[in-house]
């Protein structure tokens, strides 16, 4: 197996999704990849945290249905070297019916598990290339060569400084010391288009320092507002603003 496809493998390892002879390989390749070993660690940790969010324990009729049909089945005696009886070979292919049923059932969970995990990896990689490609965006419009900044200090003493491209038509907030909203809150962002408010994105209500690509071109917007908002972001700012700031002028 090549390099290259060695790099391809991350996603598959971190839902020990490989077969052993690959599992060999791509474990050699892991101890002089860097990036691989990275990717699989953090391909492992949102993998972790996603199957703790779809989580669902096993339905309570199925586990009914085992305990009533373990009692009508008996269990066989140790035949101490003696030859079996007719009877015991009807209640032992009875038995073997039940393990096979039981076998069917596993191999279709185990089906289930497979099209989750199938699932899961390319959630996991679906979410990892959208942060890369916002990643790169800020990139861009932080290093632009027409990129111009406006800095500020907002309620509480945090400080925030907001970026702007007019050749990317994009802009960058980012903010440090910012207390966190209250609970079941979100601090969401917005484009300041003549006095019409238009939403700009939500910040991370964990993270007291935050980077945030704007959502949407800047256009005609003459500066941008924060305001707390309830978890998932509103379509028009419902409260007062907690910050208001006017993007840099050419």
């Amino acid at each position: 197996m090549s390099t290259a496809e060695l790099h391809t493998l991350t996603g598959a390892y971190a839902l020990h999704a490989l077969p052993e002879s690959e599992q060999r390989a791509f474990e050699r390749h892991l101890e002089d990849c860097e990036a691989c070993a990275q990717e699989v660690r953090e391909l492992s940790a949102t993998a972790a945290r996603l199957g703790l969010a779809v989580a669902e324990p096993s339905p309570r009729e199925l586990r009914e249905r085992v305990l009533r049909e373990i009692t009508t089945v008996r269990q066989e005696a140790p035949a101490h070297g003696r030859r079996e009886r007719t009877g015991g070979r009807g209640r032992t292919r009875r038995w073997y019916a039940y393990a096979l049923a039981a076998c069917l059932a596993a191999a279709a969970a185990s089906g289930g598990v497979a099209v989750w995990q199938n699932r899961l990896a390319q959630d996991a990689r679906q979410e990892a290339d959208q942060a890369q490609r916002q990643n790169a965006q800020l990139a861009q419009v932080l290093s632009a060569p027409d990129a111009k900044t406006s800095s500020g200090e907002l309620t509480g003493g945090a400080r925030a400084t907001v970026v702007v491209s007019q050749s990317h038509n994009r802009a960058v907030f980012l903010a440090s010391g910012m207390a966190p909203p209250p609970s079941g809150k979100v601090y969401q962002i917005w484009f300041n288009d003549e006095g019409t408010m238009r939403s700009a994105g939500l910040m991370d209500p964990r993270a007291s320092d935050d980077a945030v690509l704007l959502d949407g071109p800047v256009d005609r917007a003459s500066g941008m507002g924060i305001t707390v908002e309830p978890a998932g972001g509103s379509a028009e700012p419902t409260s007062s603003p907690v910050a208001l700031m006017d993007f840099p002028t050419a």
